[in-house]
């Protein structure tokens, strides 16, 4: 099966050639950046939610004096709609830098296995139909690896094993290298 190569990084993505937008794009990138981090974590908080319920809690409280008015239930529709729709963003800016920090230490999972494949760093690149292509060739794998004797087969152990094996001695080896080029122990 042929593997997909990767598709171009989308241009007009804020997070490419981040060095070659100006001094204040990136100031004002950064600092909005801090205070979607900062919102995000103190909206999921106990205190924050107490807060919420507090406000309910007060305008239901408040609705015999106003007699239950369209106006009454106007105000807690009104606030709370703003304050979802500034919240998405938010929530999407810290979930957009989680998601690609994810994806991060995923691609140096697979580029410093040796036996993985680098066909799927930076995967989440790739179009739907290239991902189900993918997911054919997976679920065939999954199928003759259940033919072989599924999760309990043995074999997958010792691999493991000479895998451990392969990058200790990878490890000192490259331990060795340095020494021998700068006379110290590395640090």
């Amino acid at each position: 099966m042929d593997i997909p190569r990767h598709a171009e990084p989308n241009q007009a993505d804020d997070s490419q050639d981040v060095h070659d937008k100006p001094p204040a794009h990136r100031r004002l990138m950064h600092l909005f950046d801090r205070f979607a981090g900062a919102a995000t974590r103190q909206a999921g908080s106990p205190a924050a939610f107490a807060l919420a319920v507090a406000v309910v809690l007060v305008w239901a409280v408040t609705g015999p004096l106003f007699g239950f008015s369209e106006t009454w239930q106007l105000v807690i529709n009104t606030g709370t709609t703003i304050i979802t729709f500034l919240m998405v963003f938010l929530i999407q800016q810290s979930q957009n830098k989680d998601s690609m920090a994810v994806h991060l230490k995923l691609n140096e999972l697979l580029a410093s296995h040796k036996q993985a494949s680098n066909h799927l760093i930076s995967i989440e690149d790739l179009d739907e139909d290239e991902l189900r292509q993918l997911v054919m060739f997976y679920r065939h794998l999954a199928k003759l690896a259940d033919e072989e004797g599924g999760v309990k087969c043995s074999h997958s152990l010792d691999e493991a094993d000479e895998i451990h094996e392969d990058k200790s001695r990878a490890l000192h080896e490259r331990m060795e290298r340095a020494k021998r080029h700068t006379g110290r122990e590395p640090a």
